[in-house]
């Protein structure tokens, strides 16, 4: 499993507006090998409407609609390689989880809703918000149920009978040889436990610790707990809660939960799919790009049709027609984007072609009959 460094996944310093990663990134196909008119892009983006702006662009600048490899939450759809592999000469991949943003407030996570009969905010996403409610209800839970004291000169830990029973399948499971010095239980409550506290912990609470019962908040860090929860990996919601469980900790304790939720599911869905492509018979004799990363759904303004989405790259993997293989990393990629020209001769007219088509000969089907 990868390693969850939010820190390591950088997001501003390189964000692309779709308008200039759209082109950027055919250029970069072209640049492999690849021949325009021959490619099939394929899109793994969560359901929302607010993806089909960068849909739109895929298709201007491709010169086609992208095949469907996604699931809500972004999840990709692995078992469709082989039917994406017979679509095109070349085949390429763009995974994105996303994230709402109101830059009226910096808050990530919600989306101005342009449909709904007051244009009021919501989720966004959707799924990886409604992913996080339960985990956030649990931590909240343990946040006030686990307190700090103090009993005879000595700084306390109070735990929740529940939340140290092991035989849980589900829930917050605190690190007790993390909170605790010893499992010695120095006083016995109706619902909880007191134990005298770690010295790690008390030495980063520091002048924090309270001289009588106080829930431990926020200062329950992530390093101090786990969680559990069963996931059925079958539908795309058991694989986002498989892709966010272990990081969870750190999601909940964020700045940012949403954002780093989807920075977390680009990082698990990259690392998963990378190698379902590598295994792929169908993608053999073909060149291959699977790109992820995040969208940024910049809430739309009254006036405004789409949403300003942006891309922020996480990583690459390119395999040429022999099935070797290379990944590009963050900043490499980056910089393999940055490289390109946002000039595209190869660009569709959409509206023109949307007016070809209205002008095309009537087609009759004939239809044998019995």
């Amino acid at each position: 499993m990868p390693e969850y460094n939010f820190q390591s996944f950088r997001v501003d310093d390189v964000a692309m507006r779709y308008s200039v990663f759209a082109p950027r990134f055919f250029n970069f196909c072209l640049s492999l090998g690849m021949q325009p008119n021959r490619i099939m892009p394929s899109r793994a983006f969560c359901s929302d409407e607010n993806q089909g702006y960068p849909i739109i662009l895929i298709a201007k600048h491709f010169g086609t609609f992208p095949f469907n490899h996604g699931q809500v939450g972004g999840i990709v759809a692995t078992d469709r390689h082989g039917p994406h592999a017979h679509h095109g000469k070349d085949v390429v991949i763009i995974q994105a989880s996303h994230v709402g943003y109101d830059p009226e407030t910096s808050r990530f996570g919600v989306y101005r809703r342009l449909q709904t009969e007051n244009q009021e905010f919501s989720s966004d996403c959707g799924a990886i918000c409604g992913c996080l409610d339960w985990y956030q209800r649990e931590y909240d839970f343990a946040c006030r149920q686990v307190l700090l004291d103090q009993h005879n000169g000595n700084k306390t830990i109070i735990i929740d009978n529940q939340l140290l029973r092991e035989d849980r399948h589900e829930g917050l499971f605190p690190y007790l040889d993390k909170l605790a010095q010893s499992q010695d239980v120095i006083q016995a409550y109706s619902t909880a436990k007191a134990f005298n506290a770690a010295e790690s912990l008390i030495e980063r609470i520091g002048d924090d610790w309270p001289e009588r019962k106080t829930p431990i908040g926020r200062h329950l860090y992530p390093e101090l707990f786990q969680f559990k929860r069963e996931s059925n990996d079958q539908v795309a919601s058991g694989q986002l809660n498989l892709n966010l469980v272990k990081a969870m900790p750190g999601i909940l304790t964020s700045q940012s939960p949403e954002l780093a939720a989807a920075q977390a599911n680009a990082q698990m869905e990259f690392d998963r799919t990378f190698r379902t492509i590598v295994k792929e018979k169908a993608y053999r004799n073909k060149k291959v790009v699977f790109v992820s990363g995040i969208h940024i759904d910049i809430s739309p303004r009254e006036d405004q049709l789409f949403p300003l989405t942006k891309f922020v790259p996480w990583a690459a993997y390119i395999q040429n027609e022999q099935g070797e293989g290379y990944t590009l990393e963050q900043q490499e990629l980056y910089d393999a984007l940055s490289a390109q020209s946002t000039e595209n001769p190869y660009k569709i007219d959409l509206t023109a072609a949307i007016h070809r088509m209205e002008d095309e000969p009537e087609v009759r089907l004939h239809v044998d009959s019995e």
